[in-house]
């Protein structure tokens, strides 16, 4: 079985697993989301209340994407399903 890898520059060129790197930017995509709905409840401003629910909408797209890949790492990667 191949093993799905992405190079972090942050990490000085070390190699880390895709999965990881993926359940980060999951949980940030969820965040963000989380965040755009709150500020939408914030606010009284219509446009700025339509604007921030449409990010959260686009967020919560990519979070959906993001998860997708993330379970498909699962099934080829045997170590995240520890």
């Amino acid at each position: 079985m191949n093993k799905i890898y992405l190079q972090s520059k942050s990490k000085g060129g070390i190699f880390m697993p895709t999965g990881t790197k993926l359940e980060t930017a999951l949980a940030s995509a969820k965040g963000l989301a989380s965040d755009m709905k709150t500020f939408s409840l914030d606010t009284d401003n219509q446009e700025a209340k339509q604007m921030f629910n449409q990010l959260s909408s686009t967020m919560e797209n990519v979070a959906q994407t993001l998860q997708s890949r993330f379970d498909y790492v699962k099934q080829e990667e045997p170590q995240y399903n520890k």
